[in-house]
């Protein structure tokens, strides 16, 4: 069953069989050393439990008989039976949560790899918050899921050595306990039941509610500028006001639980009580059995109702690890890393009828042709939504086409790895986020082994002198997606970043947007220079910048409606023609 949405549905009204069973062979197969260990231990820890009752009976019978050996004989077995007891579940908790978190981190660890190898459509497709929930929120129920389980299996164990504990001290008084115990198993089932259709939209809840005050926390300035600090706490309570239904009907559940089982336990004790009662007033059996045996019922309590919220904890964990191979189960829309590297070469770029639309079903790109030379710029521009910025990102397929080809160097880059591919590609897009490190550390990425004369020479090609100006200099942490820099700034390193790489193939998206006119100038400069035997394409609305682009082509609705030199375009008093006069009256 690999369908995302069939297998949520399965893991929500069905058993769980086929969550389980794939949950075994994907990882739990990996530990069956510990977990041979851990059945051992469980095994010792439910033995040891079963033999308390076995001692209260032995410790009343020898008060009966005055016999002197109660003195020390039965207080040095149960200091002995304690210490086995407390080793046992020590080393059975530590190895069952080195299974527990080891799987975790694989599931974690699948789920990141597939979605930094997913195509930007997939990722775009869903808010990071809510991304983020299977990584927490999931996990967690998930590791929930799994400690119980095991603490089940323990609870099961010491169930069945008390009940032949109950049986060998007073198999009448077993069969009360017997009939009345199994009557807890069908509101246990349907309760679970509730709590795992509870639990994934409990989960659901959770991301979307992250999800909006993510939004809500980095628009900070937008909602107080506009004045909609109502608007977002509207919108904040309507998100609560969902998580509390959810968790409060997966409460409820969790809640029926424990009553239910406490009632049928008290039952079985005062039926046990009044058995024994009539059966000591006929001289039947004496004190000592007695004691044992509602010793054994009183311990098998406890276990019992765990195995109870057990299942609400199973439950609620399947829901969660639904959600984990729903992600993970979705058709890969990029082939993984691997294929024939891209053959050496200048860079040449062609499009050849290349369709492409959003997944939402708006069409972006309708059958483009171009060729972009190695040493020339080609510009892309257009009015908003034409389709530039789509075109950009199809190069290093950030985004698959749907029809047609993109050819690099005269070689499909379907058919060669992505490694390869991206690895000649430098591209800066219109926001210039970083990543939580030092402004060196950014420049570097995506240049292994770069020198620090090379990081401090492309900082100069891309007038990033302001870092000489920074407490720290290039070992300045920029912060949360940078941050600590202005707009202006976090560019400049972008763009250093792109530099350092030399690539063949240089994508600029709206690259100096956010560049003042001093510094705009002086890294029109530096790609002037870095242009020779390399290709450029540059995305604009500024059309000042692409004056001296070797080519440009006007894009309208995803389609080529005009092409040429800057002059050439301006001499048919096209589209292009009216995109400058309209900016030049600004």
């Amino acid at each position: 069953m690999t369908d995302p949405a069939k297998l949520a549905a399965f893991a929500v009204e069905g058993n769980g069989f086929v969550l389980i069973r794939r949950l075994w062979l994907d990882h739990l197969r990996n530990f069956r050393g510990r977990i041979a260990l851990i059945i051992a231990f469980t095994l010792v820890m439910s033995a040891t439990t079963a033999l308390y009752p076995a001692l209260i009976d032995r410790a009343f019978t020898m008060f009966a008989k005055r016999d002197p050996r109660i003195l020390y004989q039965v207080p040095a077995i149960v200091l002995v039976v304690t210490i086995i007891k407390a080793l046992a579940q020590y080393s059975q908790t530590v190895l069952t949560q080195q299974v527990v978190l080891g799987t975790i981190r694989r599931f974690q660890s699948s789920m990141f790899a597939c979605l930094t190898g997913a195509e930007l459509a997939r990722l775009e497709r869903e808010a990071p918050a809510a991304l983020a929930a299977r990584f927490t929120t999931d996990a967690t129920v998930i590791r929930e899921a799994m400690s119980r389980a095991v603490n089940g299996i323990a609870d099961a164990f010491t169930l069945v050595g008390l009940v032949t504990t109950m049986i060998w001290i007073d198999w009448e008084l077993s069969l009360i306990a017997a009939l009345l115990y199994p009557l807890a198993f069908v509101p246990v089932q349907r309760i679970g039941q509730r709590i795992r259709r509870a639990s994934g939209g409990m989960q659901e809840r959770m991301g979307e509610t992250a999800s909006l005050l993510t939004e809500s926390f980095a628009q900070a300035r937008t909602v107080r500028a506009y004045g909609l600090e109502a608007q977002e706490r509207n919108r904040a309570d309507r998100a609560f006001g969902d998580l509390y239904s959810a968790l409060l009907r997966m409460i409820r559940g969790r809640a029926a639980l424990d009553p239910v089982l406490e009632v049928l336990g008290g039952l079985a004790i005062a039926l046990v009580i009044g058995f024994a009662g009539w059966r000591n007033a006929a001289g039947a059996a004496g004190i000592g059995n007695f004691t044992g045996f509602v010793a054994a019922l009183l311990i098998a309590s406890r276990p019992l109702r765990a195995l109870g919220t057990m299942n609400a904890a199973i439950q609620e964990g399947l829901a969660g690890l639904a959600r984990v191979y729903a992600l993970l189960d979705e058709p890969d829309s990029v082939p993984p890393l691997g294929g024939m590297c891209l053959p050496d070469g200048l860079g040449r770029v062609e499009f050849r009828h290349v369709g492409f639309s959003y997944p939402d079903g708006r069409p972006g790109l309708v059958d483009l042709s171009f060729i972009a030379e190695p040493g020339q710029t080609l510009a892309l521009v257009g009015p908003s939504g034409a389709g530039k910025s789509t075109a950009l990102a199809l190069i290093p397929r950030l985004y698959e086409p749907e029809r047609g080809k993109i050819l690099v160097d005269g070689v499909d880059i379907t058919t060669v790895s992505l490694e390869s591919l991206r690895a000649a590609i430098a591209y800066v897009g219109q926001d210039a986020l970083l990543f939580d490190d030092t402004i060196a550390a950014n420049i570097a990425m995506g240049s292994k082994g770069a020198s620090r004369p090379a990081i401090e020479a492309a900082a100069g090609a891309a007038a990033a002198q302001f870092i000489l100006d920074m407490p720290q200099g290039f070992e300045t942490h920029v912060g949360v997606n940078g941050y600590r820099l202005s707009g202006g700034q976090r560019q400049r390193v972008a763009i250093a970043r792109a530099l350092l790489r030399d690539p063949r193939i240089l994508l600029l998206d709206e690259a100096t947007s956010a560049l003042d006119a001093e510094s705009e100038a002086a890294v029109q400069q530096a790609l002037a220079r870095l242009r020779a035997g390399r290709t450029t394409i540059v995305v604009a609305h500024r059309l000042a910048t692409v004056r001296d682009a070797d080519r440009i082509i006007v894009l309208r609705d995803g389609e080529v409606l005009e092409s040429g030199t800057h002059e050439d375009l301006l001499a048919e008093n096209g589209m292009f023609a009216r995109l400058v006069r309209a900016q030049a009256l600004v």
